[in-house]
């Protein structure tokens, strides 16, 4: 390397490539970098973990499961996961769900273990013949095991040659089990045993309320809010009855349903504003179930709660100037760390309020 001065630039290191054009240190690189894609995070999941995630996933397939269970452990008897079609569990209809969180893609020698030890918990009664088995691994089925699952019937011919030789399958197991086993193995149908890729699974992980808790953001767009029904719901009934009651106090009306909010205008849009309020509160809900932890929407409730209770606790002229200033309180809440502050709205944060009020946790007019 040649002599530097103190002071001269940094001499360019020849086997060091050029920065592809235009490209800069952001704020990301000085905050770690660019974040790892979620295949790179799982490659470095635990087997624990790993299925922890694969029960995330049964989640999202569209299946109508009854339950699904994580059942892996060192005496699992071959089942890591499990979905049940029925309260029977294993005595009924259900899925199998292998994980192998291996460095390298899952070849026959892997799986011939694992077919042998579900066969042999359906031998000794543990469990029925699960209608579908899946293996599932970061890296997948290498192309032997991918061959023979897409052509079951190899699959069942290396199988049951696998009874035989000098390492056969249940070596050590007494010889009448291993015969049960291999009679079973000669009925089943082999289709039931699948693989999953790794986009495909990443893909209906995506559809489940742990995949941004999991990989990050940003959420996924909301649907657009439906139009209040003209007839309002029964899990209305309660909000309602408490704002009838600010307008019978307000206004002086007398009120023997919502009907007779139609004599009076400005009673009957400040009460549309407020069901069209509830009703995008009630959409966020319904994302927050299907986009993000169970949990999260609550918390957002109780962080509304917690910002308009000392408002809501003042004393006031009336259940309407109490409203009011609730609803300008919670409008006005800067609320920073829950993920659904991203998606919402300042309607939405009204309409908590009214959500709040459907359960008594806020009320509008003083008790007489």
């Amino acid at each position: 390397m040649p002599h530097q001065a103190p002071g001269d630039p940094p001499v360019p290191l020849s086997d060091i490539p050029a920065p592809p054009q235009g490209q800069v240190t952001t704020v990301a690189n000085l905050a770690g970098g660019t974040p790892p894609t979620p295949r790179q995070r799982i490659f470095f999941y635990t087997p624990d973990v790993w299925e922890d995630f694969i029960l995330e996933w049964v989640t999202g397939l569209r299946e109508d499961y009854f339950q699904i269970k994580r059942i892996g452990g060192s005496n699992d008897r071959g089942a890591d996961v499990a979905g049940f079609l029925s309260p029977d569990g294993f005595e009924g209809e259900w899925d199998c769900f292998q994980c192998k969180h291996y460095e390298e893609a899952l070849m026959p020698s892997d799986a011939y273990p694992e077919i042998f030890k579900i066969l042999r918990s359906v031998v000794e009664g543990h469990y029925t013949m699960p209608r579908r088995y899946y293996f599932l691994a970061p890296q997948g089925c290498g192309p032997g095991l991918k061959r023979m699952l897409s052509k079951p019937s190899e699959l069942r011919t290396k199988f049951l040659e696998k009874f035989e030789g000098d390492k056969p399958l249940g070596a050590g197991l007494d010889g009448s089990l291993v015969d049960k086993v291999r009679g079973l193995a000669e009925t089943i149908e082999y289709n039931v045993f699948r693989s999953v890729e790794i986009h495909e699974i990443l893909e209906v992980h995506s559809r489940t309320p742990y995949y941004a808790h999991r990989f990050g953001g940003p959420l996924p767009a909301r649907p657009v809010v439906q139009t209040p029904p003209e007839t309002p719901e029964e899990e209305e009934t309660r909000y309602i009855e408490h704002l009838l009651n600010v307008y019978v106090e307000h206004f002086k009306m007398e009120i023997q349903g919502i009907e007779s909010l139609m004599s009076h205008p400005k009673a009957m849009k400040h009460f549309s504003r407020q069901r069209e309020a509830f009703y995008s509160a009630e959409a966020l809900r319904v994302f927050a179930r299907d986009s993000v932890m169970p949990g999260t929407f609550e918390e957002l409730q109780n962080e509304v709660y917690e910002g308009v209770i000392e408002t809501q606790e003042r004393s006031y002229p009336d259940g309407m100037e109490r409203l009011t200033r609730v609803l300008e309180m919670a409008t006005a809440l800067s609320l920073t760390s829950n993920a659904l502050i991203s998606v919402s709205n300042p309607r939405d944060k009204r309409g908590i309020c009214h959500q709040l009020a459907n359960s008594d946790r806020l009320i509008w007019c003083d008790e007489q």
